[in-house]
């Protein structure tokens, strides 16, 4: 199988590239546009595989990824090029828009041409999976969970682009027949995070002995997915997915913020026995909470699970520990951004985001 995937050098797109083609034997074409998050040194152990390639370049240019689509000739894009991070479109909220909408409008242009010209055989098996979050349903009570049918209801300036990336690409198979899957994640975790998002900036933080900064009171909910379980369930929902469909994921790994990081303190006490910083709970610091934060988060999995048979294969705990042992042995990962592009400084208080890190990928 031959995928053209979006934002590969991110976060989930890095392992998603190094589970398609070290595992499952996929020919991937990675197109990232290299922004403040990306990093190829995810992709590391890529380097010597003839199925996979990097291509440089912006998802709303389409002359070059119409090009990109004549050269490869893939059976499928997995679109997961998008600013993320919820603090950062608080502060700048038009990079959003113009990345996750402006930017999943060109794509969905370039593929539907592309697809109109497949032999019909081709053309009745390509997919355009488009890979969203569970921010968009906005928050839930103390009860219940995220569902395929639940009402979209975004309370932040990602979650408002996100939810209106979504209903394009619904759109674009309804009006014009391309073959479209959606899912929709929740929080996800593990190794190679920038470490702007709650579990990486916690770790780095604690290891170099300063406060650990915990929203509020910490008692926000999230349910948390690993990353390389949420690379799996991608694969599912891609190959064997109804056009049309959408398709929670989640971990079934629901903690308050303030369990996360208590639970990272933990294992750093344990994995760190030496550390001049224990008990590293002693870290923990209360400080403003985010503007217009979504209480609690949970996803209901049970169609992915009975449609496609995927089910994550770590619990929260082990995979939290993988997460920070990880942390533990790839400092030549981190330690570069840490010292060069992004140091833990607060986003998300209308402060510029541009001003919190240095330019280049």
């Amino acid at each position: 199988m031959k995928i053209l995937v979006t934002g590969g050098a991110g976060f989930i797109g890095s392992a998603v590239c190094r589970l398609f083609v070290g595992e499952l034997g996929a020919t991937v074409l990675n197109v990232d546009k290299l922004t403040y998050a990306a990093n190829l040194a995810s992709l590391k152990s890529l380097a010597d595989y003839p199925r996979y390639r990097f291509h440089r370049a912006d998802i709303g240019d389409r002359p070059a990824i119409a090009d990109l689509l004549r050269s490869l000739a893939p059976d499928a894009i997995l679109h997961l090029a998008a600013e993320s991070h919820v603090d950062r479109s608080i502060d700048g909220p038009g990079e959003f828009i113009k990345t996750n909408i402006d930017g999943t409008y060109a794509l969905l242009e370039t593929a539907l041409e592309y697809w109109r010209g497949l032999p019909a055989d081709r053309a009745a098996r390509f997919r355009f999976h488009h890979v969203s979050t569970d921010e968009v349903f906005g928050s839930l009570g103390p009860d219940g969970k995220f569902s395929e049918e639940s009402r979209y209801q975004p309370n932040s300036p990602y979650a408002a682009s996100k939810a209106a990336s979504d209903h394009l690409v619904r759109a674009w198979q309804e009006t014009f027949g391309l073959p479209v899957v959606l899912s929709n994640c929740s929080n996800n975790y593990g190794p190679y995070h920038f470490p702007e998002k709650l579990i990486p900036l916690a770790i780095l933080k604690a290891l170099h002995g300063e406060p650990i900064p915990v929203y509020g009171k910490g008692d926000n909910v999230r349910d948390w997915l690993y990353v390389d379980d949420h690379a799996r369930a991608l694969h599912a929902v891609l190959t064997r997915g109804r056009p049309g469909d959408s398709y929670n994921i989640g971990g079934d790994g629901e903690r308050t913020n303030l369990e996360v990081v208590a639970g990272i303190c933990e294992l750093l006490d344990q994995l760190q026995p030496r550390s001049p910083h224990r008990p590293h709970a002693q870290l923990i610091e209360f400080v403003a909470d985010r503007p217009g934060h979504d209480r609690r988060y949970a996803m209901d999995a049970s169609k992915i699970q009975r449609e496609l048979g995927w089910r994550p294969r770590e619990t929260f705990e082990t995979g939290l520990r993988n997460t920070v042992a990880w942390y533990l042995d790839n400092r030549w990962w981190w330690e570069p951004i840490w010292s060069e592009r992004y140091r833990g400084v607060r986003l998300g208080i209308g402060r510029p985001a541009a001003a919190s890190l240095q330019a280049g990928p």
